[in-house]
């Protein structure tokens, strides 16, 4: 089955509330639905929504991992601070911390570059190629299956990027029932043009993080840069400002409770169609295995690296992420334990199940298909503590560089259109770019401590799910001796060199023999580990083989099943553009409690310290106080720093341009709250809120507060 006859039902099953404003639909999708877009909102056309090379979609665009969109004629972007915060990180030093004290260049000629391997894709065009990636695939099993489809893939994306312009994708929908090859001009000339201080853009920090009310100014711009020929250049002083198709207005106006909102980006994974099992593990085990290492994470960083140091600098935006991360796994947990989504996930497969067998052909084509993939995702956590403490001895970066690097060198042995994914020709930019950037990320005491203390978890294991070649590499074969790991780990980064760039510059373009021949210990220990770790990828191989014949069988399955319910499906998210609907409004997060969309100057105040992180800027506070508000209130009596909508976001919508029925910027999305982040697995439309930052605040911010009135010229402002 293919999705197509299923569009025209969509607006159907909508226009009677099925699932109020859940959904990120693909932009194809849009004027199916434009009589309930019409009704909420909508003023544009929305086929125009559809059309990816027209206005408002071509400017929207992605920074692999966030959203952005162009503002200005002259390449403005602008996006979310904790989206730039690496770029701001790699810019900061302890003489010139711009995390602390932020930074505005008057002139594009003060942009300063972001950090190494950041980039702006423009999405282009949006092409089914199904039956292309599926050819010659129907027959084949496990590890023969999976090679297949990599190589129609990377067949597609090779002749896509031709035009070395382009940076081309496979993307898998529905779980492999449908495959599109998504082609987006690759902008490498990124620079930061404009970040608030840390007391805004980071205002309540991780205290705040996913909570309301909020009064965060998480909002920072970019300029993209591209070659005096207009085509896409890497960094270069004699680059020029990218000259958008289309860029957004900022509205000064802003929203009202109940206005209609839409917001367009790029979200990068939902799992609403996992099954039972897969449930059952994350969230009784890798969820909360992985929040308590991950915090373990954090403290050994802190613990290491004092307050304001470099090495600590080096370590924010990881310690950023990693805290977001910390508070995400928790709400889940709580949200899972306190709700019903996993009983109504076990009724709905024995409600699918009974669907499938009460007709002898559904029997015949569906019949086995649950209990079939129960059997590869208990496959698949048959060595999940083993996998997980692995991969944390892994994530030091002397050892991730280390290997990586061998990495390379093994697969440029072979033809490139032969290499693994992210070692091909069109992988090394993004490769050199990240042995660059961990300059200003690394400090090897820190890169020590957290190595130590997970090699003392991976010895903790029986000894039958370790592997020989870690044990004997670093002495592990009679237990965990602390002391001795510590003199062994000191000796080891004593001694090794890839610490400093210049070598591991070089060491970039080695063979495989040059890098057998190094005496560097993380080297060694690369080269002793790789054929069994070789080994184990080539079994996932083959289990991800057979999970891919599985769950386009089971999604082929569910939307037969909805639609003979008259329920929409949309594709889970996946890192491709979206388009997502609803309206301004509050929420109830608990008995007794109502929660109003708007938060103001005056809460902001309400809240400050002057201690990290409610440390308003002493400028901004002065203002508050005196209401010099200007144009910047639409109609209220204050500035609204952050408000709410009932749209279905997840992240990687971080940074999404919030439209009003004008397609006019009226905010950025930026988080959600507490209660709803349990929705990158179950839609709740009581507690479903996004929380958005107001484009009246980041206009007053700019104007009124550091001044950024170079930018807002170029800028039009809708008032």
């Amino acid at each position: 089955m293919r999705l197509k006859p299923l569009v025209a039902t969509l607006a159907l099953a909508l226009s009677g509330n099925v699932l109020a404003d859940e959904g990120m639909w693909q932009p194809h999708q849009l004027p199916e639905l434009e009589s309930i877009l019409k009704a909420k909102g909508l003023e544009i056309d929305a086929k125009s929504i559809s059309k990816l090379t027209e206005f408002p979609m071509n400017a929207v665009i992605s920074l692999g991992g966030c959203t952005a969109s162009f503002v200005s004629p002259k390449g403005l972007v602008v996006t979310n601070h904790h989206c730039a915060y690496g770029s701001i990180q790699y810019n900061s030093t302890p003489e010139n911390n711009i995390l602390q004290n932020g930074f505005l260049a008057k002139t594009p000629a003060e942009d300063l570059p972001a950090a190494p391997g950041s980039r702006v894709y423009v999405t282009e065009t949006v092409t089914d190629v199904t039956d292309k990636v599926l050819k010659g695939t129907k027959k084949l099993k496990a590890k023969a299956r999976y090679d297949a489809l990599e190589k129609n893939e990377k067949a597609l994306v090779a002749e896509c990027e031709s035009d070395k312009n382009y940076r081309c994708n496979v993307y898998s929908f529905h779980g492999g029932l449908e495959f599109y090859l998504i082609k987006s001009l690759e902008i490498k000339d990124v620079r930061l043009a404009y970040t608030p201080a840390m007391g805004v853009g980071k205002y309540g920090g991780d205290i705040d993080n996913w909570m309301w009310p909020r009064h965060t100014g998480d909002f920072a711009f970019y300029r993209a840069y591209v070659g005096k020929d207009g085509k896409p250049a890497e960094f270069s002083q004699d680059n020029v400002p990218y000259e958008p198709a289309s860029h957004l207005s900022v509205s000064a106006k802003g929203v009202q409770e109940g206005d209609f909102v839409m917001v367009t980006g790029y979200p990068g994974r939902t799992n609403r169609y996992r099954i039972a099992a897969e449930v059952d593990y994350v969230f009784n085990t890798a969820y909360p295995k992985s929040r308590e290492h991950n915090s373990k994470y954090v403290s050994l960083i802190e613990e290491n690296s004092e307050d304001g140091s470099q090495a600590r600098i080096a370590y924010e935006s990881t310690i950023a992420g990693y805290n977001n991360y910390i508070k995400n796994y928790g709400s889940m947990i709580e949200s899972f334990n306190k709700g019903t989504m996993f009983e109504r996930k076990k009724q709905f497969e024995q409600d699918l199940s009974a669907w499938i067998n009460s007709d002898r052909k559904r029997k015949k084509q569906y019949g086995k298909v649950l209990n079939e993939l129960s059997a590869l995702v208990a496959e698949s956590q048959q060595h999940n503590e083993r996998d997980r403490m692995v991969g944390y001895v892994h994530r030091s970066q002397m050892i991730s560089t280390a290997r990586r690097l061998y990495r390379l060198a093994y697969e440029n042995q072979k033809p490139n259109e032969e290499r693994e994914s992210g070692y091909q020709e069109r992988d090394m930019p993004r490769f050199e770019a990240g042995l660059k950037r961990m300059t200003r990320r690394f400090d090897a005491n820190v890169d020590k401590a957290i190595l130590l203390h997970f090699l003392e978890l991976y010895a903790a294991l029986p000894q039958n799910e370790r592997y020989s070649e870690i044990d004997t590499a670093f002495n592990l074969k009679n237990g965990f001796n602390k002391a001795d790991a510590q003199t062994l780990l000191d000796d080891m980064y004593a001694k090794s060199t890839l610490a400093d760039e210049t070598a591991r510059v070089d060491f970039y373009g080695q063979t495989l023999e040059q890098l057998k021949a190094s005496d560097d210990p993380f080297l060694r220990y690369a080269d002793a580990i790789f054929a069994v770790m070789k080994a184990e990828e080539d079994k996932e191989k083959a289990l991800a083989g057979k999970l891919q014949s599985a769950r386009p069988e089971l999604m082929e399955a569910i939307i037969a099943y909805n639609q003979s319910i008259n329920k929409p499906v949309y594709a889970d998210a996946n890192s491709t553009l979206r388009v997502t609907y609803g309206t301004v409004g509050g929420y109830s997060p608990q008995d007794g409690l109502v929660a109003t969309p708007f938060t103001s100057l005056e809460g902001l105040l309400a809240k400050n310290t002057d201690v990290e992180p409610f440390d308003a800027p002493k400028k901004q506070q002065e203002l508050i106080k005196a209401k010099l508000f200007g144009d910047y209130t639409g109609g209220m009596n204050t500035v609204p720093v952050n408000f709410l909508s009932n749209v279905d976001t997840t992240g990687g919508n971080s940074g999404s341009p919030t439209l009003n029925g004008k397609a006019e910027l009226v905010g950025l999305l930026f988080d959600g709250v507490y209660e709803s982040i349990i929705g990158d697995w179950d839609y709740n439309p009581v507690y479903n809120r996004s929380i958005h930052v107001d484009s009246r605040y980041m206009l007053w911010v700019m104007d009124k507060v550091d001044n950024a009135q170079n930018l807002l010229d170029e800028m039009k402002i809708v008032k």
